[in-house]
This record gives C-alpha cells, structure tokens and sequence, in this order.
C-alpha cells in the first residue's frame, strides 16, 4: 500500500496539528482529574487520519505521542502511543465501508482500554486505570469523535476529503 502525494502532505498537517495541540494548549483546554488528564481537541487528527489510511492513522498517532512527550512527560506519551492502533484499526474499518462515526464507536475500546492498560506498569491500580482513566478516555474519545465528525463533514464539504472512496459519514 503505497501513500500518495496528497496522502502523506495531509498526514504531515494532520501530524503538525497532533504536535501543535499539546503544546499550544497545555492548561487551556486541559482537564485533570489525577491521575487522568485529557486536552480536549488531541484525539481529532488521529481520528481524521484514519479517514486517509492506515499508515497517515500511524503516522499521526506517533506524532501525538512525541507530543505529549514533550509536554507531559512518558506516561501521558504511552497513553498516547494507543493513537497509532486505534487510529490504524479505524482506517481498516473505515476503508471497509464503515461509516466515520461507526468507526469511531468501534475503536472506543481499543482506546479506553489500551491507554488503561498502559499506566499499570507504573504504579496505577485497577480503580484509576479502569476507572479514572480508562472510562475518561472512553468520555474524552467521544467528545473528540462528534468534534471529528463535524469537521470531516465540513472538510468534505468544502471538497477536502483525500479517501479514495470515501463512504458517509
């Protein structure tokens, strides 16, 4: 699967807006509620990546990691890192007809989970990873998904869509 022109620019904007967020936003569109922290808006080019295809969903979801690197520290970037599977998984379900909201619905444990799973190693327990962090992720993505739907409504609107089949929204 080879990424055109058109593809990788995209993913490259898309990349720059994932790296763009953390660091423009760091306490503005912050919520915390330790150990759970989530920038509202930091979920939305993963998820318009997976609309373009699999590897622009990686790439974007490794950008959004080094990101929250830079800003956060190591853990909130391995939370991150769960972008590049959930975006990846999406744009498979994208590409196989699914609608972007279904895609989006079906990603949300792949998600909520994964970013749980990963701060055990850390000292978590199950209660913040399950249920600080994993269900605010699970709230996070879904806020972020109907913000994704909107936009890639308008964007394909306005002619901006790069899917080469696009399917409805």
């Amino acid at each position: 699967m080879r990424l055109t022109i058109k593809e990788l620019l995209y993913g490259a904007l898309l990349t720059a807006l994932a790296l763009l967020i953390p660091l423009a936003f760091q306490g503005w569109l912050q919520v915390a509620i330790p150990p759970f922290s989530a920038t509202l808006g930091s979920h939305v080019p993963s998820m318009l990546a997976l609309t373009i295809s699999p590897w622009v969903a990686v790439l974007v979801g490794l950008g959004s990691s080094f990101g929250f690197l830079i800003t956060l520290g190591p853990i909130i970037a391995l939370r991150a890192f769960i972008h590049v599977f959930f975006g990846a998984a999406g744009a498979l379900l994208y590409r196989r007809g699914w609608r972007l909201w279904q895609a989006l619905l079906l990603v949300l444990p792949i998600h909520a989970l994964g970013e749980a799973l990963v701060v055990l190693p850390f000292g978590f327990g199950w209660y913040q990873a399950l249920v600080l962090i994993g269900l605010g992720t699970a709230l996070h993505h879904l806020a972020d998904g109907a913000i994704t739907v909107v936009l890639y409504a308008a964007l394909k609107k306005a002619g901006l869509s790069v899917t080469s089949s696009p399917p409805s929204v």
